[in-house]
């Protein structure tokens, strides 16, 4: 595998996780929220990542790639609280929360920030690799 393509690999990882960043943030800012039906809720959202193979594959040279396929809902049931005074709470009196757990979140944040730094890295140090090859010629 040439350094070139580690840029392209480390650039649609880096890629994949902004997005999976993006998310987790998005989850993070609706956990409190509250609706007067299980239907209308906020849900957790999750991306779908693969694994990309480019056709240089079939020449022998193994190469790819990150690609997100979707963002999926996550299936969770909400919480479901009795409180008839709320003023979003249905004819039976519950309201009902977010999916989102807080906690998971915040190890998925971390795991993805962790994830683009090591790939800004390997970008880091592609370029130095190749910045000295070039200055052998000299």
């Amino acid at each position: 595998m040439s350094l070139f393509n580690l840029f392209d690999v480390a650039g649609s990882a880096m890629s994949a996780q902004s997005i999976r960043l993006n998310t987790t943030a998005s989850n993070l800012a609706n956990a409190d929220s509250v609706s007067g039906s299980e239907r209308d809720v906020y849900k957790a959202l999750h991306p779908v990542f693969s694994t990309v193979l480019d056709d240089a594959q079939q020449r022998g040279l193994p190469t790819g790639g990150v690609e997100v396929k979707g963002v999926i809902e996550s299936d969770a049931p909400a919480a479901r609280e009795y409180n008839p005074n709320h003023p979003l709470a249905n004819k039976d009196g519950y309201i009902f929360h977010s999916n989102v757990e807080p906690i998971a979140e915040m190890a998925d944040m971390m795991a993805a920030s962790r994830s683009y730094q090591n790939n800004v890295e390997i970008v880091n140090t592609s370029k130095r690799l190749l910045l000295r090859t070039l200055q052998l010629g000299k």
